[in-house]
C-alpha cells in the first residue's frame, strides 16, 4: 500500500562539507517540507556514519520526519530507524527480522521483475535509477522512464524516481504514477537548501497533473 504523494525524498552527500554546514542543510531541507530523509555516505566510516545519523535523526524527530540509512542494517537498528538496500546487501527478509515489522525497509529495483520480488519480501519502497546520469559516488547504470513506468504500474509499494533529477529536468517524469523524487546535489549542494526544497516541491506536484 502506497503512503506517499508527491514526496520529495532527500538523500544527504557530505561532499566538500563540513558537519556543521551539512547539519544546516539538512535542518533547513527538514523544515521547508521535505518528506524523507536518507543518509547515505560512502566514505565515512561506521563510527563516522552512527555519529552522523544520531545529529541528523535529532533533527528530522524534530520535524517528524522519517530516517533512513543507507546499507547498514545494524546502524540503522542502533539507531531505530529505517533502512535502504541495494542488489548487493543483505536481503529485505533478514533485514525485517533484525528491524522489525514496523521499520521502514527501502530497496533498490531496475526491473519489474526485481521490484516484485523486493515487494514480495517485505520492502516499504522502492528507489528506481538512475534516470539521468548523476555525479554523486554511487556507481549505477541509468534506467529508462518507461522502466519506471512500468515498475510504478506493477507493484503496490512507494516507488520514488532516483538520479540525477533536479528542477530543471523533472519534467521527464511528467505523468507517472509514481510516489515522489529522490535528490541529492539538487538539495545538498545548494547553501539555499530551504529554497531549493520549495522549488523541488512545486516541481513534483506537477509530475501527476502535468501542470
Amino acid at each position: 500500500m502506497r503512503k506517499f504523494k508527491d514526496a520529495l525524498y532527500l538523500v544527504t552527500d557530505s561532499t566538500n562539507l563540513d558537519e556543521e554546514e551539512y547539519l544546516n542543510r539538512v535542518y533547513k531541507a527538514c523544515k521547508s517540507g521535505v518528506d524523507i530523509v536518507q543518509i547515505r555516505e560512502k566514505d565515512k566510516t561506521a563510527r563516522e556514519i552512527m555519529r552522523l545519523g544520531e545529529a541528523v535523526k535529532e533533527i528530522t524527530d524534530k520535524f517528524n520526519i522519517p530516517l533512513i540509512i543507507d546499507d547498514r542494517v545494524d546502524i540503522a537498528y542502533a539507531l531505530g530507524v529505517g533502512v535502504h538496500l541495494g542488489s548487493s546487501d543483505i536481503p529485505v527478509t533478514i533485514a525485517r527480522k533484525i528491524l522489525g515489522k514496523d521499520a521502514i525497509i527501502g530497496s533498490s529495483a531496475k526491473s519489474v521483475e526485481v521490484a516484485k520480488e523486493c515487494e514480495k519480501d517485505g520492502a516499504n519502497y522502492l528507489g528506481v535509477g538512475a534516470i539521468r546520469p548523476t555525479k554523486t559516488k554511487v556507481i549505477t547504470k541509468l534506467t529508462s522512464v518507461d522502466t519506471l513506468d512500468d515498475i510504478s504500474k506493477n507493484v503496490d509499494i512507494d516507488v520514488f524516481a532516483i538520479g540525477g533529477l533536479n528542477k530543471d529536468n523533472i519534467e521527464i517524469l511528467n505523468g507517472l504514477d509514481i510516489s515522489g523524487v529522490c535528490v541529492v546535489r539538487a538539495i545538498m549542494q545548494r547553501s539555499d537548501a530551504d529554497i531549493a526544497v520549495q522549488e523541488l516541491k512545486q516541481k513534483i506536484k506537477c509530475i501527476r497533473s502535468q501542470c
